[in-house]
């Protein structure tokens, strides 16, 4: 069936802790979410998402959609715009006024398996329904001792991986939040690291040194130096023998390939765009390149990451967006399940678009209480 109409519902809401790296910090949600209807009455849901601003009001968000991405959807079928290329070429080369390049690959791919009847990492080829999921802190600027408190709890849920922030101005306190982390994980756990190009390559090869004579083994360090310094990528790859370097985060899909014709990263970091991150999760797979999936919206990336032959991990943040639909990701035991519901599994919920909407844009003093989490314990 072809798409009928669309349908945006605007939340802001405050952030049950605040969030950030190296670089950024945050501590409010401001999300949409983006409902493509078909002429049978089936929907496909995406979520449209700034991380440091709050969206325009419903309104204007309604508006520009309208004029810049519903005249490419509007009467076509899902099915066959996910496959759909465009011509990358002059002013065509350009990017939406608002981010809704996510949301609109995530709601068709949804709505795309639906109407095919099938579970979303179902119909993009998987041979498994879980993967291993790995608690991921998003913890800079917390103190410590909500640091301990926070994996200690993620410990305590059956994960065996944990990746924290580092890339600190003072180094020790890098080298201290990694001798806490020990004391509340057990003793064997794959152990992450996340900069966020806070080094260049030099410095991170002297602080990955001085990381490893301190006693601390790690699976990989994600970012250490910026995404475009191939040459200071591969020095890295080369030099640091006993990890791995995670990158490509910040890259587009061309950014991706490029970072891989360049052979400048052991695993390659993707997120939320179903049809990038298959295409590129494709091309890693004949160049032998694990691919990890960072954070995606209620992570929806559990499809592709079932999906990619080189998806061994996928990242979980302990973000409170779960009240947002009816039916959250199942996460048990330190392993993320694919839903064998049709589509990817996510229904918005009526309760969350009818006491979360927010058409209008608030102040961050007007958010109130924020929601609660139900993956972390009740704040006393």
């Amino acid at each position: 069936m072809s798409l009928s109409h669309f349908r945006i519902t605007r939340f802001q809401f405050a952030r049950d802790r605040i969030i950030g790296d190296s670089q950024v910090r945050a501590d409010d949600v401001n999300v949409a979410a983006l409902e493509l209807v078909s002429e049978s009455g089936e929907v496909g849901l995406g979520f449209i998402q700034t991380l440091f601003n709050p969206l325009p009001d419903q309104t204007e968000i309604e508006a520009v959609f309208e004029h810049e991405v519903w005249p490419t959807l509007n009467g076509h079928k899902a099915i066959a715009l996910v496959h759909r290329v465009n011509r990358p070429r002059g002013g065509n080369q350009r990017g939406y006024t608002l981010p809704f390049h996510e949301a609109v690959q995530v709601a068709l791919w949804d709505l795309a398996a639906k109407e095919a009847g099938l579970p979303l990492h179902v119909l993009l080829g998987s041979r498994r329904n879980r993967v291993k999921a790995y608690a991921s802190g998003l913890d800079f600027h917390l103190d410590d001792d909500a640091f301990v408190t926070l994996f200690s709890h993620a410990a305590s849920l059956g994960y065996s991986a944990f990746k924290i922030k580092v890339g600190h101005r003072d180094f020790d306190r890098d080298l201290r939040r990694l001798g806490l982390l020990k004391t509340c994980v057990p003793a064997g756990s794959k152990i992450m690291i996340d900069p966020n190009e806070a080094w260049n390559s030099k410095e991170a090869l002297m602080k990955l040194v001085a990381i490893r004579d301190a006693g601390h083994d790690l699976l990989w360090v994600e970012d250490p130096i910026l995404r475009h310094d191939h040459e200071g990528l591969r020095t890295l790859r080369h030099a640091v023998t006993w990890t791995q370097i995670n990158s490509g985060e910040y890259l587009d899909q061309q950014g991706k390939r490029l970072l891989l014709e360049a052979h400048a990263a052991d695993i390659l970091n993707v997120h939320g765009q179903v049809t990038d991150v298959m295409r590129i999760g494709w091309l890693a797979a004949e160049l032998g390149i694990p691919v990890s999936i960072g954070n995606t919206f209620l992570e929806v990336g559990v499809h592709m990451a079932v999906a990619l032959p080189e998806v061994e991990w996928l990242e979980y943040s302990f973000q409170n967006f779960d009240h947002l639909v009816d039916q959250p990701i199942e996460i048990r035991d330190g392993y993320a399940y694919a839903p064998d519901r049709p589509g990817h599994g996510l229904v918005l919920s009526e309760k969350a678009r009818a006491e979360w909407m927010r058409p209008k844009r608030l102040a961050r003093s007007e958010l109130g209480t924020a929601p609660e989490n139900p993956r972390l314990p009740k704040k006393k």
